[in-house]
C-alpha cells in the first residue's frame, strides 16, 4: 500500500476544543473522607494518599542516574537454555559462579512432574523442557539425577524430542541431534524474491525478519556444532532420531496448509541443485543485511532470538572474535544477563523506554511535579531516544517522515507503534507542549503514527499492513506469530492520543479506528490483548480510546465490555487472567488476582465512568491490602505477552507503576481533579502555527 507523507501537525492545533465530549470521566466532584466497603469495613482517604506515597518513594530512588527506569524482564527458561547452548556453539566457557546460578535458576523453575512452564502456574511444554534439559545438560547435570530422569520421563511420555515445535527443532539441528532436513525448508534464495511473491521479507514481522535473516546462513551452511556423544539428548526420543525425516503432518481439509507441506518437501529435494552462484549471492545479501542492523549496541533487533543466530552466523561465516560486527553482537548479548546473588538469568531483551514512559506517566499522576528533575530528566532521556531515522518500516511508506520510539535502549530499525503514544502521552503529562522547543519532535512522532495506520483502520507494532494471513500456514510458522497486523490495544491506545491532543471521532483516523474496534469487539464484550494478558489488558486499553474519543459511555457495546469486567472481579476485589485465555477464550478474565491486572481493569472501569461503583471501590481496597512494606506490590504471574500460546512475559516494573497509577488516578477524581494528562493537554497553546493535515 503507497503511502504518502501526512503531517500530524494539525492535531496539536485544536487541544482546548471540544473538551466536553472528551472528559475522561463523567463524575460528581467530592471530597471524601472515607470510601465504604462491602460489609461494612472502611479506608480512608489518608490510607490512599500513604500507600501512594510509599509506592512514589519506591520507584523515585530506583530512576537511572541519565534520567531512565528499566525494570527485570524475564520469559520462561528456554532463554536462559539458548544462552548456555550460544555459548557451547560459539566456542565460549561460561564462568564458573555463573554456571552455578543459571543451574540454580533452572533447577528452582521445575515442576513437580518433572517438565518446565511457559509461564509461572502453568502446565509442563515439551519444547521449554527439551531444551532446558539440554541446556542443564551442558551446564554439567548428569542424566541420572532425579531431576533430569524426572524430565526424560516427561518428554517420552509426551511424545519425545521429536515433537517439540520448529525453533526447538532448529536448535536439535544446530547441535547435531536431528538431521537438518527433519526443520521446515528455509532457502537461502528467499533473500532474493521480489516484492510481489507470496513470501519475501517484507511480508514477515519484524521479530520474525530479524531471526530469519541470520537463520538463512545458518541454514545454507546446514551449520552443526559437534557435542560429544554423552553431551547429546538422544535419550530424549522415542525413535532414534537419526531415521527421522518429515516431522511435520499432513491436517485432514486443511488444503492450504497441506499445500505448504508438499511445498516444503519440494524444496528440500531441489535444493542440491540450487545454482550455486546464486546461492552465493543471496548469502551475501544476507550477510550484509544482518551487519547493517547489528551496527548499534542493542543487537540485531535488541531481541535475544535474532542476536544469538546472528552471532552464530558470523561465526559460520568465518568473522574472528576480535571483529567489531561479532564482539558488538555478543556484547549485546552478555548485556542481558542479570546475575543475582544466587541466580541467573538471560533476559529475551531490555524494556528501558517502555518501563521510562510508564513510570513517569505513573508519577507524575500520583502528584510528582512536572518541574521536578526526576520528571525533567525522564524527558529529556525519553527525547534522546526518538528514532528520526528510517528503518524497515518506511519500505512501506518510503515518504513517511521518522518520528517513533523503540522499545529498547537502541533499536532504530524499528520504532514500535505500542511504544511511541505511550511515549507521547508521558511527555504531555509532563507538559513538553507547552515548551516551544519540544513541538516539532512532538509533532513528528504523531505524524509518523498516523502514516502507519493500516487499511482496516487498526494499528500493527512495527510494520503497515503485514497481515498476510496464510503466511502463518507455512510449516516454519508454528508457533502463530509471523505476522504483525492490527489490534485492539495498539488501537485502543492510538485513538486515546489523538484524543487527548484534541480530536473527536470525527478526525479520520479516530473514526476507522473506532470502526474497526467495534467490529474486533467479542461476543461476552472484551477485546483481544495482543501484547498483554489478556482481555483484561486489551479491554483496558480500548475502554481508556473510547472514553478520551468522547464515545458514549453509556452506548450497549460499551456497556456490555464494562458489565463483562465486573463479572471477572474475584472475591478478593482484584482481577486477574491466566496465560491459557490464550488457548481458550472461555479463560477470559479469569485467574488469580494480580496487581497489573487489577490496575487495568481499575483504569477501564474509571475510564467508562464506574468510579463510585462498588467494583472499583473493592479493586482499590484489593491494592491498598496487598502493598508490601517496601512500598510495592509482589507480582510472579506472566502477565506480558511475546506470542500468545507460545511466549510469555513477566514484566517486574508492572506490579510497580500500574497500581501506583491506578490509585493515583482515582484519589485524583474522587477529590474533584482531572488527571494530569487533561491538565496538561487543556493548558496547552492552540494556534501553533503548524502546517496542515494532507
Amino acid at each position: 500500500m503507497k503511502r504518502t507523507m501526512r503531517t500530524g501537525f494539525e492535531l496539536l492545533k485544536r487541544v482546548k476544543t471540544d473538551t466536553k465530549r472528551r472528559s475522561p470521566t463523567p463524575h460528581s466532584p467530592q471530597r471524601v473522607v472515607g470510601i465504604s466497603q462491602p460489609g461494612g469495613a472502611l479506608f480512608t482517604m489518608g490510607r490512599l494518599k500513604e500507600t501512594i506515597s510509599r509506592a512514589r518513594e519506591f520507584l523515585l530512588p530506583i530512576q537511572n542516574p541519565e534520567g531512565y527506569w528499566v525494570f527485570d524482564l524475564e520469559a520462561d527458561t528456554t532463554i536462559p537454555s539458548e544462552y548456555v547452548l550460544l555459548q557451547r556453539f560459539l566456542g565460549r566457557d561460561i564462568r564458573p559462579k555463573l554456571v552455578k546460578r543459571l543451574a540454580s535458576y533452572l533447577h528452582g523453575r521445575q515442576l513437580e512432574d518433572g517438565g518446565w512452564p511457559l509461564f509461572t502456574g502453568g502446565e509442563a511444554d515439551l519444547s521449554a523442557t527439551v531444551k532446558t534439559y539440554f541446556g542443564l545438560k551442558l551446564l554439567g547435570d548428569r542424566p541420572d539425577e532425579i531431576h533430569m530422569s524426572k524430565a526424560r520421563r516427561l518428554i517420552l511420555r509426551q511424545g519425545g524430542a521429536a515433537r517439540v515445535n520448529v525453533f526447538t527443532r532448529i536448535t536439535l539441528a544446530l547441535f547435531g541431534q536431528i538431521q537438518w532436513h527433519t526443520a521446515p525448508a528455509m532457502p537461502i534464495e528467499i533473500m532474493l524474491l521480489p516484492r510481489w511473491f507470496f513470501f519475501n521479507l517484507n511480508k514477515v514481522s519484524y521479530w520474525s525478519r530479524t531471526v530469519i535473516v541470520p537463520l538463512l546462513i545458518l541454514y545454507a551452511g546446514r551449520s552443526v556444532c559437534r557435542l560429544n556423544p554423552e553431551e547429546g539428548v538422544s535419550e530424549l526420543f522415542v525413535d532414534p532420531p537419526e531415521k527421522l525425516r518429515h516431522l511435520d503432518r499432513f491436517v485432514p481439509k486443511n488444503i492450504r496448509k497441506n499445500g505448504f507441506i508438499l511445498l516444503d518437501r519440494l524444496l528440500k529435494l531441489v535444493d542440491p541443485f540450487m545454482p550455486q552462484g546464486l546461492r552465493r549471492k543471496a548469502l551475501k545479501r544476507a550477510e550484509r543485511w544482518t551487519i547493517a542492523r547489528m551496527q548499534g549496541e542493542g543487537g540485531i533487533g535488541a531481541i535475544f532470538p535474532a542476536m544469538a543466530n546472528a552471532a552464530m552466523a558470523l561465526k559460520v561465516l568465518g568473522y574472528p572474535e576480535n571483529h567489531p560486527d561479532a564482539a558488538r553482537g555478543r556484547k549485546a548479548i552478555e548485556d542481558l544477563v542479570l546475575a543475582r546473588e544466587k541466580e541467573a538469568f538471560c533476559q529475551p531483551c531490555l524494556s528501558p523506554i517502555w518501563d521510562t514512559c510508564l513510570g513517569l506517566s505513573a508519577l507524575l499522576e500520583s502528584g510528582l511535579p512536572a518541574e521536578s528533575k526526576q520528571a525533567i530528566d525522564a524527558v529529556e532521556w525519553l527525547f534522546k531516544k526518538q528514532i528520526l531515522v528510517p528503518g524497515d518500516w518506511s519500505h512501506h511508506a518510503p515518504n513517511l517522515e521518522p518520528g517513533g520510539w523503540g522499545f529498547q535502549f537502541e533499536n532504530t530499525f524499528y520504532p514500535d507503534v505500542d511504544d511511541t503514544p505511550m511515549v507521547l502521552m508521558a511527555l504531555l503529562r509532563a507538559g513538553t507542549l507547552d515548551k516551544v522547543k519540544y513541538r516539532e519532535r512532538i509533532g513528528r512522532a504523531v505524524n509518523w503514527i498516523i502514516g502507519m495506520q493500516n487499511s482496516d483502520g487498526g494499528w500493527g507494532s512495527f510494520d503497515i499492513d503485514n497481515d498476510q494471513r496464510y503466511l502463518d500456514q507455512i510449516p516454519f510458522a508454528d508457533h502463530g506469530a509471523l505476522l504483525d497486523p492490527s489490534t485492539s490495544d495498539l488501537t485502543g491506545r492510538c485513538v486515546e492520543l489523538f484524543s487527548t491532543l484534541g480530536y473527536g471521532s470525527d478526525f479520520p483516523p479516530i473514526a476507522r479506528a473506532l470502526k474497526f474496534l467495534q467490529k474486533e469487539q467479542e461476543d461476552f464484550g472484551g477485546w483481544f490483548g495482543r501484547w498483554g494478558v489478556n482481555y483484561i489488558y486489551g479491554t483496558w486499553s480500548v475502554l481508556m480510546g473510547l472514553s478520551r474519543a468522547g464515545e458514549d459511555m453509556s452506548q450497549p457495546y460499551i456497556r456490555k465490555a464494562v458489565e463483562w469486567l465486573k463479572t471477572c472481579q474475584n472475591p478478593d476485589g482484584g482481577w486477574g487472567e491466566t496465560c491459557y485465555s490464550y488457548n481458550d477464550p472461555s479463560l477470559a478474565g479469569k485467574g488469580a488476582s494480580t496487581a497489573s491486572q487489577t490496575a487495568w481493569a481499575l483504569l477501564g472501569l474509571m475510564a467508562a465512568g464506574e468510579l463510585h461503583s462498588s467494583s472499583v471501590q473493592r479493586g482499590v481496597h484489593h491494592l491498598l491490602s496487598t502493598q508490601n512494606s517496601q512500598g510495592n506490590w509482589e507480582e510472579t504471574a506472566f502477565t506480558g505477552t511475546g506470542f500468545p500460546t507460545v511466549f510469555y512475559l513477566r514484566y517486574h516494573g508492572y506490579a510497580q507503576y500500574f497500581p501506583l497509577w491506578a490509585l493515583s488516578l482515582y484519589k485524583r477524581l474522587r477529590t474533584g481533579k482531572r488527571s494530569v494528562q487533561d491538565q496538561h493537554s487543556l493548558m496547552s497553546p492552540a494556534d501553533l502555527p503548524l502546517p496542515a493535515l494532507k
